[in-house]
């Protein structure tokens, strides 16, 4: 497999996310820890990845500080993965990947999981973007801002970020 260029050092806030979060195992193995998988075990049987796979993808969160690693909660000699406040803060993405799935990809009537408040048992609502006045917005409503360094410099590879 090729080795994936870096987008680490990109000044586009969704590359340097991608680069992090956007390889499907990863997003697949951040729903899970919201859902109470904590042990490499716990994930593996839930998502069914090859195990050389699991530990990469579980390195890449831990190094990125979505994860964090902690001993056992049962004071076994197993080591579980938690989610820290930066993987805590993805809640929003996760249900707005969620809720895109449920609209696009399933046909009506169509069995799926869904996500519910578990104090009332309601679908959540649907996430959109809002200005800081409460308006919703669609993408024709917003346009980005390029940022300079602190040199004065706007970089940017890309004509949308």
């Amino acid at each position: 497999m090729a080795k994936r260029k870096s987008m680490k050092a990109d000044p586009c806030p969704v590359a340097r996310a991608l680069d992090v979060i956007g390889e499907r195992w990863c997003l697949l193995v951040v729903r899970d820890a919201f859902d109470g998988a904590r042990r490499f075990g716990d994930f593996q049987r839930r998502l069914g990845v090859a195990r050389n796979i699991l530990a990469d993808r579980l390195r890449v969160l831990v190094e990125a500080g979505v994860l964090a690693v902690r001993p056992a909660a049962d004071g076994t000699s197993y080591q579980e993965y938690v989610l820290t406040a930066r993987g805590e803060s993805l809640f929003p993405v996760i249900v707005a990947l969620r809720q895109w799935g449920e609209q696009q990809l399933f046909a009506r009537g169509e069995a799926h999981s869904q996500l519910v408040d578990r104090h009332s048992g309601q679908a959540l609502a649907p996430m959109l973007p809002r200005a800081a006045d409460g308006r919703l917005l669609d993408a024709g409503g917003t346009l980005v801002n390029k940022l300079a360094d602190s040199a004065g410099q706007v970089l940017s590879p890309c004509s949308s970020c």
